[in-house]
């Protein structure tokens, strides 16, 4: 498979990244602007753009990230329902009480 397919079919998770990365950028360089000057009014602008803008990203780019992992999780619990659905079981599947749990009795 050749990088354009692998990019298209793990869009969300690369854009999640590079939203992270750049988000991490932007507090890196808010940090370093407000570090070289002493006053606050010549801080704000660097607390504003760099601080909120990279909070901003990285809470963008974590959420595409979960996104992606949830909407893994989902495929295969519909690939799972489809296999009992169909059932294309590996264990049988009885409507009966287990006897013993963990090394112990269950009380009927």
């Amino acid at each position: 498979m050749d990088l354009l397919n692998i990019l298209k079919s793990l869009s969300d998770r690369v854009l999640g990244w590079a939203l992270i990365g750049l988000g991490a950028l932007l507090l890196l360089l808010g940090y370093v602007g407000v570090h070289n000057t002493a006053y606050v009014v010549e801080q704000l602008p660097y607390v504003i753009s760099g601080g909120l803008g990279g909070l901003f990203l990285l809470g963008i780019g974590t959420m595409l990230l979960l996104s992606a992992d949830l909407r893994d999780q989902w495929r295969v619990l519909v690939d799972i329902r489809d296999e009992l659905s169909q059932g294309r079981t590996s264990a049988p599947f009885t409507d009966e009480l287990p006897t013993e749990v963990v090394g112990r009795r269950v009380r009927s």
